[in-house]
């Protein structure tokens, strides 16, 4: 299955540009899942939050076996029941970060946004509040992940810009707004009505001193 990221016709991909940002494997025992369960490697619940603690934000790969849908269906804040899979950015806390979800509904699309809610800090507190989507330079069918494959969704911020791909191929370039200078966090992930095996996520090392970050579950993250 394949569909167009908007539009009535596809435009030619962006420039071919490689990732430019190391990033490491990130062990599951530094994954803090601030909602959804990581069992044995296969996330299976209709709603996952994750962030690697101590890692950079600024660029994340997530490698990821499809298995399906969830069992069950639930829709987020906004009243949409969406099926994606994606990647967080300067995950900050749960109402200031960067969002790139490769999307199955409507259709197959990367969609890219900055959270951005000064002063708020908690779901409870900024809801689905403060979104602003990354529109980009160029649009292009976005293919869909399939059932028992297994893909690589990558993404970068370089400056104000970002670059996503796909299994190795760029699928988006954008700009992103000015408040997203003021977002700093770890990397993660998020989910939304799907089953999978994670294979892998990685990110930018980044040395830390002093106390050892914890894992902080924040209900409706």
């Amino acid at each position: 299955m394949a569909a167009g990221c908007g539009g009535n016709r596809s435009e030619a991909a962006p420039a071919h540009r490689p990732p430019s940002i190391e990033v490491t494997p990130v062990d599951h025992s530094t994954l803090c899942m601030t909602r959804g369960v990581l069992e044995k490697g296969a996330i299976t619940d209709p709603t996952t939050r994750g962030y690697a603690m101590g890692a950079g934000g600024d660029a994340a790969q997530l490698t990821f076996t499809y298995r399906g849908e969830s069992e069950n269906t639930r829709e987020l804040a906004s009243g949409e029941a969406r099926r994606q899979i994606g990647l967080k950015l300067r995950a900050q806390d749960g109402c200031n970060l960067v969002y790139v979800m490769w999307r199955l509904d409507p259709r197959p699309m990367l969609d890219v946004s900055v959270k951005f809610n000064p002063g708020k800090h908690t779901h409870a507190e900024c809801g689905a509040n403060g979104y602003t989507k990354v529109r980009p330079v160029k649009k292009m069918f976005v293919p869909s992940f399939e059932y028992g494959k297994t893909h690589t969704l990558r993404a970068e911020i370089v400056g104000d810009n970002l670059y996503a791909w796909i299994d190795n191929r760029l699928y988006f370039q954008g700009r992103l707004p000015k408040t997203a200078r003021g977002i700093s966090g770890p990397a993660g992930l998020r989910s939304d009505n799907v089953k999978f095996d994670l294979v892998e996520l990685a990110a930018p090392h980044r040395e830390r001193e002093g106390t050892p970050p914890t894992c902080k579950r924040e209900p409706g993250d």
